[in-house]
């Protein structure tokens, strides 16, 4: 059986820690906490669950923290995790299962980051989470740091949940990228990437639509994050009444790999609010067609498949007064979330229809 070492690095996490440690201690061969400056009682929380506690100096760089605390790691394998991440039982059973004959050099797993009211994941995509110690991997980024994966990789199902209570703090992210750029450091294809979605995070549209651009025609680019990029940039576009750039940037995200459902998903909203009906059904339809992404995918939104171009189409429909058409969709979309709040106000309006119909 192989043996994993966990290693965290975290920084006032007192009311999180417990919950993340309480998923994984039954599993883990060795728990490392790295402790980048907490305030709270983090470290006496860690302390019930290992004396491997080790305090890192905060240089505003998490690559250098995470290799720190792979560096402490003495099991066969490393795994990492954030102290807002959870693993259900039923996946704790399979990541005790994946021990028994691991020999990958990397396991990549699924991130569940986002959420419905049902608690269905709505936004999810691959991470490299558990590392052959020998291998020597490096972590790379100041921000949104990573390990570019080599040798045999293995994709699991056993996902990983990002259940965050509370915000940290909101500009920190663009403020270490600020800083990197103040001192002339050069950003690489990823980076500038991250650094664009910061800026578009805190709306600062022009800024954010330059640092796109410059990364589109970077030679490193990750296909997924020129898709996505492709995106952000149509939402930037939009947030200054760009109607036409914003079409055309999601047209261009073509140009990179077959049409993915978010992308039509923003076209056929484009078209929609500008009341061309028909033209907003092809994209919605071209949506539902689209397949889903492979392991190697990036960044997927399940709900583009299905639940959202039903939900759009049951309204274009209404709207071109296809009454019959615009319920079956409605219909379609309950039966993917029949709590959703949407669903059941259209159920109530197709109810009303037909009661006024019955009464005439």
């Amino acid at each position: 059986m192989a043996t994993i070492s966990l290693c965290m690095i975290v920084r006032d996490e007192a009311p999180v820690l417990a919950r993340c440690l309480d998923c994984v201690k039954s599993v883990m061969d060795e728990i490392i906490i790295i402790d980048t400056g907490s305030q709270d009682t983090t470290k006496q929380i860690a302390s019930q669950y290992t004396d491997k506690i080790y305090d890192f100096v905060w240089n505003d760089h998490f690559a250098e923290a995470r290799n720190f605390a792979f560096s402490k790691a003495s099991c066969e394998y490393q795994m990492w995790l954030d102290a807002d991440d959870v693993i259900t039982p039923e996946n704790q059973k399979k990541l005790f299962g994946l021990k028994q004959n691991l020999s990958a050099d990397v396991v990549m797993m699924p991130y569940h980051v986002a959420f419905d009211a049902d608690q269905n994941p709505v936004y999810t995509y691959y991470r490299e989470r558990i590392l052959k110690r020998s291998l020597n991997f490096q972590w790379q980024g100041a921000v949104h740091e990573a390990i570019t994966p080599s040798g045999t990789i293995l994709y699991s199902d056993i996902a990983i949940e990002h259940r965050k209570l509370y915000s940290n703090d909101p500009d920190r992210n663009l403020r270490i990228f600020e800083k990197l750029l103040s001192e002339h450091q050069i950003l690489s294809a990823r980076d500038l990437f991250y650094y664009a979605n910061e800026l578009y995070y805190h709306k600062k549209y022009e800024k954010a639509i330059k640092n796109y651009l410059d990364f589109l025609h970077h030679p490193d680019a990750w296909k997924e994050n020129l898709i996505d990029a492709c995106q952000k940039l149509s939402a930037c576009y939009l947030a200054q009444h760009d109607t036409e750039s914003a079409l055309r940037i999601l047209f261009h995200s073509f140009l990179y790999d077959r049409p993915r459902a978010e992308i039509c998903c923003d076209i056929g909203k484009i078209f929609m609010n500008q009341k061309n009906y028909q033209t907003a059904v092809f994209w919605y339809q071209s949506a539902l067609e689209a397949p889903f992404p492979d392991e190697n995918g990036g960044f997927s939104v399940p709900d583009c498949h299905d639940y959202i171009p039903y939900m759009q189409l049951c309204v274009c429909y209404d709207r071109m007064g296809n009454i019959s058409k615009a319920r079956s969709y409605n219909n379609r979309a309950g039966r993917i979330k029949p709590n959703d709040a949407g669903f059941l106000y259209n159920q109530n309006y197709f109810r009303e229809i037909l009661k006024k119909e019955r009464d005439r």
